[in-house]
């Protein structure tokens, strides 16, 4: 598995790339899309409850 630090260094150069070859739109979309993919891969590893995901570790579980 991965670092943390190998992972945001790959992404840093996807949005990198993106940028350079696309420009600020592109930026964006791969930003966005980076970021649905982290949630959605959150919710695998952990669990399909998204009130956990958005509560944090910190909520309190009733």
């Amino acid at each position: 598995m991965a670092s943390t630090a190998l992972a945001g260094m790959i992404a840093g150069m996807a949005l990198g790339f993106a940028g350079w070859f696309g420009g600020f739109g592109a930026f964006l979309l791969v930003a966005a899309l980076g970021a649905v993919g982290f949630v959605l891969g959150r919710l695998v590893d952990n669990g399909t409850d998204i009130r956990d995901f958005l509560g944090g570790p910190d909520r309190e579980r009733r």
